[in-house]
């Protein structure tokens, strides 16, 4: 009977030992699997934050497209008007030398550069042309300067070129003659 209660006892022993080692093996399973878990959870949240550089690059690029496109309708036409720009001078010069005898020829040159002027008022082409007022660096070029008795420094005495600003851009600056 001893035989027997240990060769009962033994197979408990087994029994416990497989058990044993059965949760030993979940324990393990379990925990290669949490591994997993959380390798895969980071790898996860490695492709949310690429996914939102994306999304936030994509936006950056369509909001810098649609900047570039309202510029280029805002400014639609500006280099028509600078090409036109050079005609008028050379309209208002031949109409500067309007005499007696030329002064019916110049009748057509005035049609044409009326017109031309309407045509840029339209386009809200504005002319810096005036004369008297303060020299800004910013829409002038200083290309002579004079000492006038009774004019304070910094005075535009003369506008040798006229300037056009187009909205709010300018296409060329007035080249004027300054008093120092």
């Amino acid at each position: 009977m001893n035989e027997e209660i240990k060769q009962e006892e033994i197979k408990e022993e087994v029994k416990e030992e497989k058990k044993h080692e059965r949760h030993h093996k979940d324990n393990k399973k379990e925990k290669l699997l949490e591994e997993k878990l959380q390798l895969l959870n980071d790898a996860l949240i490695n492709e949310q934050e690429k996914t939102l550089r994306l999304n936030a690059e994509l936006q950056n690029i369509q909001r810098h497209r649609e900047e570039d496109i309202q510029k280029l309708l805002k400014y639609d036409g500006e280099e028509l008007i600078k090409s036109l720009l050079p005609i008028i001078d050379n309209f208002e010069r031949a109409l500067s030398l309007e005499n007696d005898e030329n002064k019916q020829f110049l009748e057509g040159f005035k049609m044409i550069y009326r017109k031309l002027v309407e045509i840029l008022d339209n386009k809200n082409v504005k002319v810096i042309d005036e004369k008297d007022v303060e020299f800004d660096p910013s829409i002038h070029q200083a290309v002579a300067t004079e000492t006038v008795e009774g004019v304070e420094a910094n005075k535009v005495l003369d506008v040798l070129q006229k300037g056009y600003i187009y909205k709010d851009k300018l296409l060329r600056p007035a080249m004027v003659k300054v008093s120092q």
